[in-house]
């Protein structure tokens, strides 16, 4: 949701940078666009509604890096004229002079570059860029970021939600400052111009007017009386650094700089930071916590986050189901030796002899990853287990003790409520297991320990590799906390290394799914059914069509057709029902029977050699043989390419669904 992108550096034009960022973030939902760049003692401010795209024209209109000047009173751009010295003081609401500035006097503050010279504001870029999810007010160039003071001196990004603007605003109102925009950002320029009339300094005043705000966010912010910087600050919406060689970069996710570097600094709650080209200065304005920000080194390369030959990021994503399976076991499952390996939960091994109850908490796909991770550690290790969704369990009032393990699961591991859930029992002295996609992200840093998935980074807002990885994870904890005594440990060891082979022959059966998926595309409303392990895959099945193709789709337990969902039934009513081999297949079969008896069209999965489920199902597909704890993987990857051609027989953006973001960092 929303995205931010900064640079500061003498190696690049922030304005290339900034709309590159902008480009590699459009995966995660936004309506509007903008930037402020200050390249040669230019400053630009750019603004418009709609596609990065548009933004580009406007920054291309009369050349680049010129840029035309817009005449609604939004954006522009200006020069910064060479002046004699003189003092200068900084705009306020009631209006400013023309502003004049020496960039050739302006320099990092004294430290030392890379290359071991100073780098001065003349020849450093700096500049920041957003894409907006409109929450406060509507899609409109007036609402869209960056915001500024009156005298556009300084100019803000931020993602999440200020709670408190509305009492920031209209102290703000009475102290003579004027607001053009509907959005809780706006707030946050005028703030600081009013904080930085104390005459303390810009970061100064910066601290100050953060730890004012109540909320969830991710600020950028740059000041044109000191170009050579970028200040940044965060509170449960992610925010990271990347590291470069005379050049700092910024961004809300990883994706938006790993082809800049992988050299990267997440920035940690009440974290404060003031970055020039050469340096990360950081601050805690938690005075309790101390400074653990560190640099971590991304493990995946920028050609993962490339479409390649592929028309979408979805479908070029479910073709790496195989590799995403292969390295969820890699160094992990040993067949041969009959060991789990999970280095990730060695620190807390003791802690996990001793627990009794497990709390699995999650949102949307991940939520149905748990729900299966419920049935494998229940049946494998002998645990109780219950899944929670994150935002309710946040709320939840309910006895835990010192036995229980609660397991958070998130693809970026920013997801807000997942983070809130854990945050919750940070007090309670229980156990804080993670499986996260994204290395370093919150999670991973106020869990006790945890699993990376290893999926490598998703670019299509409908998660497909992170579920098959989770699921994967989950099955290696169950088989970890069984400690060799379960009687499926040995088998299941073996099928999870068959298990990419038998994922790639599903990949293959695309050209199949796509001709149903034409055949069913005009239907407005589907019911997934399934049973047992596939009874969490129907709801995911449902939620990835709902998704992408804007069907309304249901998901519920084959069990359940008599208990209310067989009054939908017709023959405008299409039914994908999951009947690969159980112990449930008969009785899955009965259901299936009981929709064909009321004319329901019937799409089944099935394992190869069902013969009989021909003569029930319209339409069949077959799927490769597997132990039944480990159909769900199988399962989901045909749903997800069934959903994907139905989104492109409709015509659909299906990277990019409408009203969703990738990443949930607000409630």
């Amino acid at each position: 949701m929303c995205g931010i992108v900064g640079y500061i550096g003498t190696k690049d034009s922030s304005t290339d940078f900034v709309l590159a960022g902008l480009k590699a973030l459009e995966y995660r939902g936004y309506d509007s666009a903008g930037l402020v760049t200050i390249d040669n003692g230019r400053l630009k401010y750019l603004r418009d509604v709609g596609r990065v795209a548009n933004l580009e024209k406007l920054v291309k209109r009369n050349g680049h890096p010129a840029v035309a000047t817009r005449d609604n009173g939004l954006s522009g751009e200006g020069n910064f004229s060479e002046s004699s010295g003189q003092s200068r003081t900084s705009g306020t609401a009631a209006g400013a002079a023309q502003q004049k500035i020496d960039l050739s006097a302006k320099s990092t503050g004294g430290v030392a570059s890379s290359a071991g010279q100073q780098a001065s504001a003349a020849n450093v870029s700096c500049g920041i860029g957003h894409t907006r999810w409109a929450t406060h007010g509507s899609v409109t160039e007036f609402n869209a970021h960056p915001h500024a003071n009156s005298s556009r001196s300084i100019f803000v990004v931020c993602n999440g939600i200020i709670e408190n603007y509305q009492d920031l605003k209209a102290d703000l109102i009475k102290k003579g400052y004027k607001f053009k925009s509907e959005t809780d950002t706006e707030v946050i320029p005028h703030l600081i111009d009013h904080y930085l009339k104390t005459g303390d300094g810009f970061f100064a005043a910066f601290k100050t007017a953060i730890a004012d705000l109540r909320g969830a966010y991710a600020i950028a912010a740059v000041y044109t009386e000191e170009p050579e910087k970028i200040y940044a600050a965060r509170l449960s919406s992610p925010i990271v650094i990347g590291v470069g060689n005379g050049e700092h970069f910024l961004a809300s996710d990883p994706s938006a700089l790993i082809h800049k570097t992988k050299k990267v600094i997440f920035l940690n709650d009440f974290e404060v930071a003031e970055i020039s080209a050469n340096k990360a200065h950081i601050e805690s304005l938690d005075k309790t916590r101390k400074e653990i920000t560190q640099v971590v080194e991304l493990d995946y390369d920028h050609e993962e986050s490339e479409l390649g030959t592929f028309p979408h990021f979805m479908l070029k994503e479910i073709h790496e189901a195989p590799m995403t399976i292969k390295s969820a076991i890699r160094g992990r499952v040993k067949p041969d030796i009959k060991t789990i390996k999970l280095g990730g939960l060695e620190s807390v091994k003791q802690q996990l002899t001793l627990i009794d109850r497990i709390i699995i908490t999650a949102c949307g796909t991940s939520y149905y990853a748990g729900l299966i991770g419920e049935y494998l550690i229940e049946e494998i290790a002998g645990i109780p287990v219950e899944v929670q969704l994150a935002s309710e369990f946040k709320y939840r009032k309910e006895p835990l003790s010192r036995g229980t393990a609660v397991i958070a699961i998130s693809q970026s591991g920013e997801t807000a409520d997942t983070v809130a859930a854990i945050k919750k029992v940070e007090d309670y002295g229980i156990l804080k297991l993670g499986i996260v996609n994204a290395v370093g992200s919150t999670l991973t840093r106020i869990t006790d320990a945890g699993v990376y998935c290893h999926a490598g980074p998703e670019q299509s807002v409908a998660t497909t590799k992170a579920f098959l990885a989770q699921v994967t994870i989950l099955t290696e904890i169950a088989l970890h906390l069984s400690d060799g005594k379960s009687k499926l440990f040995t088998p299941l060891l073996k099928e999870l290394t068959n298990l990419p082979d038998k994922a790639q022959k599903v990949v293959e059966l695309a050209p199949a799914i796509e001709i149903l998926a034409k055949k069913y595309a005009h239907y407005r409303d589907f019911l997934f059914i399934g049973r047992n392990y596939l009874y969490p895959c129907a709801l995911e099945g449902a939620l990835k069509l709902k998704e992408i193709s804007y069907i309304h789709a249901e998901g519920c337990s084959a069990g359940e057709m008599k208990h209310g969902p067989l009054a939908m039934i017709d023959e405008n009513f299409p039914t994908f029902a999951l009947a690969c081999d159980s112990s449930l297949l008969d009785k899955t079969m009965s259901n299936i029977e009981e929709i064909k008896a009321r004319k329901g069209p019937i799409i089944a999965t099935a394992t190869v050699g069902n013969k009989k489920i021909k003569s029930i199902a319209d339409d069949v597909i077959y799927l490769p043989k597997t132990a039944e704890q480990l159909q769900p993987i199988l399962s989901v990857i045909a749903m997800q390419l069934f959903a994907y051609y139905i989104a492109v027989e409709k015509g659909l953006d299906v990277d990019r669904p409408r009203n969703l973001a990738k990443s949930v960092t607000v409630e």
